[in-house]
């Protein structure tokens, strides 16, 4: 049977989305893929017509409903042709279904979905990963324009730019739900960007990886987090072959639970593969007579957000290590320290630090 990953590359306003797609194309084709784009419908749509900024309440109640019909209808013809290939299959969706849901309010897309015979789970889980690329509108402002997409909305002002952020967050949390919900940063190297694409999507297709660090901190949290995702982890380790990680991973927020069964494996020194599918409590509970006995489970509050274009999480544990911060940047392995967000007080750099994985973390001390 073929092998298909489905991916969305989403972001907000001028995040690199275009510049993207054409270097996953030529990637993983070089690889031996067979890559699918499927267009962004909402950009169809605007240049057939359709005007999202109407003040016709039916007149986009509509629009907005053939574009969630469309897209649904567009990803489940490419999956069929996808079924027909020799070669394994990457479809990249550029935005998703649930990117809708961040362009109105939550009862019209209750309303939305019920009528299109669907739900917000259902459509989370059509895909494998959605990696989403930040707006140059948050940090990296001196690269914002209407260049790349003429029917972009958000002008390169401070009111565009402002619109465009709150946007950018809008279609995170629309996505948060994602067990496998990337976060792509702006750098001051695009191309570093891309690269951090390229990366995120070999992982997913089980691609050998360099072994990276991402920058790591023990902190202080002095003042409140703007629009952070906050969420329960629980986190269990198996009893697994030397070389390899095996992790059961709990996270619930707003009355949602997913588990995740990661694996790590390390082929060399400088390589690993890591792999992670969403499971069933049935399987959870299941797998957790598995749980590694010289191990302890890990029980943390996660804050995750975007500052200034830098994606951060901030973890505060409950077991062990009552109360230890650790913040980590993700996709990147350091971070000047005019870029730490006004609210967090760096206590120390610990990146690389074996001691703070949590795996080794967890190890139980000798009684």
């Amino acid at each position: 049977m073929t092998e298909i990953k489905k991916i969305v590359l989403t972001g907000g306003p001028c995040a690199g989305k275009t510049t993207a797609l054409v270097k996953i194309i030529e990637h993983f084709s070089s690889l031996g893929f067979k890559v699918f784009t499927i267009p962004e419908v909402p950009t169809m749509f605007t240049q057939a017509g359709m005007d999202y900024l109407t003040k016709n309440k039916d007149f986009f109640y509509e629009g907005e409903k053939a574009t969630l019909e469309e897209q649904i209808g567009l990803e489940n013809k490419f999956y069929r042709m996808a079924q027909t290939c020799k070669e394994p299959v990457i479809i990249v969706c550029d935005r998703g279904t649930m990117d809708i849901s961040a362009y109105m309010s939550p009862e019209m897309w209750d309303s939305i979905t019920k009528a299109v015979g669907t739900s917000t789970s259902e459509l989370r889980s059509r895909y494998d990963a959605v990696f989403h690329l930040v707006s140059a509108a948050d940090g990296a402002e001196q690269y914002y324009t209407l260049s790349t997409n003429a029917q972009r909305l958000e002008k390169p002002d401070a009111q565009g730019l402002a619109i465009a952020r709150d946007l950018d967050k809008k279609v995170i949390n629309a996505w948060s739900g994602h067990p496998h919900h990337r976060i792509i940063n702006n750098h001051d190297d695009f191309n570093k960007k891309i690269q951090r694409v390229i990366y995120e999507i070999s992982a997913v297709l089980g691609l050998p990886q360099p072994i990276e660090n991402e920058g790591k901190y023990l902190v202080e949290l002095t003042g409140e987090i703007p629009d952070c995702i906050e969420s329960e982890i629980t986190q269990t380790y198996l009893s697994a072959d030397p070389g390899v990680e095996v992790r059961l991973r709990r996270r619930t927020w707003n009355g949602k639970t997913v588990i995740i069964h990661h694996t790590r494996t390390r082929i060399s020194a400088t390589e690993q593969i890591e792999t992670e599918r969403p499971i069933s409590n049935n399987l959870y509970r299941s797998l957790m007579k598995q749980a590694d006995p010289y191990r302890t489970t890990i029980r943390k509050n996660r804050k995750s957000f975007v500052w200034k274009g830098q994606s951060f999480e901030l973890d505060t544990y409950k077991e062990p290590c009552r109360g230890l911060q650790i913040l980590e940047c993700k996709g990147v392995p350091s971070l000047p320290e005019d870029k730490f967000p006004p609210f967090i007080h760096v206590v120390k750099d610990i990146t690389g630090n074996k001691d703070y994985y949590n795996y080794n973390m967890a190890l139980k001390k000798p009684v």
